[in-house]
């Protein structure tokens, strides 16, 4: 509405220019006629001015408008990146050694018998480990157990805890192993070691009434006596460590690079040995040396076992090496 008195004050205004032109032409206005003029485009101007502000509708959900700043302000520069603070559990608690454990692997259970595992696993965190810690299946066969254990006593920092599973061999014949780990309250899972593996139970099922008992491995180590100094004698005293897989009865024969097997040497040279089930045991010999023995020479010792009653005969080498340095 608005619109149109406006065109049609600008329409009355050019006719009226027009007209004033066509009666006067080549004329210069009168006083009169640029007042009436002046007059019509103030009326125009005026009618403009009068028109009513039209409010805009607001959009939904844009009531305040966008504003932008002239200038951005450059971000000062950022320090390093800061990380989330690291779990405390997790970073703290979450580390333990193996420290033994029972039952070698390997050993041959017949089908569904049951037995216990016992693993000693140090705490080397800095926490107190509580019985909300948990002992957590990981991998390969349960065996028979439960997934998850409370942890079962009160562990302080360097301190040891015995985790004992009962457990149930397969009813089928094959090798099995059962991998656990150790978990924090915040379910932070973690092993042993520098790489914090799983501890395990492996085991070999048979239902042959006459299972493959036998040695499974033979270990050395060597203690120097007395460990530094350059006495008149030195004594050497080399540990084995036969492992077996069940029961089982051998003979044994300690093996020299002097190819002296004797009783003179702090020990007997032979023996047998009943082991009543998969276990270890272990023997010593002291090899002695004295000051006139070539100094820097090299030597090796080792085991020859026999199993009873098939008469198999196995040496286990290479056996321990350890060479005479005069005050090593």
């Amino acid at each position: 509405m608005f619109k149109t008195i406006k065109y049609t004050l600008f329409t009355l205004i050019v006719i009226a220019s027009f007209i004033i032109t066509a009666c006067t032409a080549e004329s210069t206005p009168t006083p009169a006629q640029e007042s009436g003029i002046q007059t019509a485009v103030a009326l125009t101007v005026a009618a403009q001015n009068a028109q009513p502000t039209l409010a805009i509708p607001a959009i939904i959900g844009t009531q305040t408008p966008l504003q932008f700043s002239p200038t951005l302000t450059p971000l000062a520069p950022a320090a390093s990146p800061t990380l989330p603070a690291s779990n405390t559990t997790a970073s703290k608690c979450a580390s333990a050694s193996l420290i033994s454990e029972t039952i070698p692997d390997g050993t041959i259970y017949a089908p569904g018998e049951q037995f216990t595992k016992t693993w000693q696993i140090q705490n080397t965190s800095s926490c107190t480990w509580d019985t909300s810690y948990e002992i957590v299946f990981w991998d390969g066969d349960v065996l028979g157990g439960s997934y998850v254990y409370n942890l079962p006593q009160v562990t302080p920092p360097q301190g040891v805890v015995p985790i004992s599973l009962i457990l149930t061999a397969p009813t089928a014949d094959a090798t099995y192993t059962s991998k656990w780990m150790l978990q924090t309250p915040d379910d932070t899972a973690f092993g042993v070691g520098q790489y914090s593996a799983p501890f395990y139970a492996e085991i070999v099922v048979s239902g042959s009434s006459s299972p493959n008992y036998a040695v499974t491995s033979v270990t050395y180590s060597v203690v120097r006596d007395p460990a530094t100094g350059c006495p008149a004698n030195v004594n050497h005293i080399v540990y084995a460590t036969i492992t077996t897989n069940g029961p089982l009865k051998f003979n044994y024969i300690w093996l020299q690079q002097d190819n002296n097997s004797g009783e003179n040497h702090g020990g007997p040279g032979k023996g047998t040995i009943i082991m009543e089930a998969a276990g270890t045991k272990t023997i010593t010999r002291e090899w002695k040396l004295h000051l006139g023995s070539a100094p820097g020479s090299q030597r090796w010792i080792a085991l020859g076992i026999t199993t009873l009653p098939d008469g198999e005969y196995i040496e286990y080498r290479p056996g321990q090496y350890f060479t005479y340095l005069c005050g090593s």
